[in-house]
């Protein structure tokens, strides 16, 4: 099994950056993909950015803005969020998906808030 805790979050003004962490345990060797999502108050939850061995992608509204990476360990994901805007206040959920014993699976985190003030 896989559980992941997020990290990171706080109140910032426009314009500022935020770093967010996503930890990983149990069978991180499983995982193949992983990506922040966010989600806005009266909003869906929606992909911000994506990242597995061949590919790293982020949504238009963050693109040059914010940095998907992880670690050499491949416990730690992080989010560096630069040039915050107020539309990128939200919860901010970690993900991870693979495969063990054959059956796929796609667990959360618990989310970590962000609010950007203008």
């Amino acid at each position: 099994q896989v559980k992941l805790v997020e990290s990171g979050g706080g109140l910032v003004q426009a314009g500022g950056s935020l770093r967010l962490s996503c930890t990983a345990s149990g069978n991180i060797f499983s995982i193949n993909r992983r990506g922040w999502y966010r989600q806005a108050p009266g909003n869906q939850r929606e992909l911000v950015a994506g990242i597995s061995s061949v590919d790293t992608n982020y949504a238009d509204s963050v693109k040059g803005r914010f940095t998907i990476s992880i670690d050499n360990t491949k416990r730690m994901m992080f989010l560096q969020m630069n040039s915050l805007k107020p539309e990128d206040t939200g919860v901010y959920y970690c993900n991870a998906g693979g495969r063990i014993l054959y059956r796929d699976f796609d667990v959360w985190g618990q989310g970590t808030e962000v609010t950007v003030s203008s």
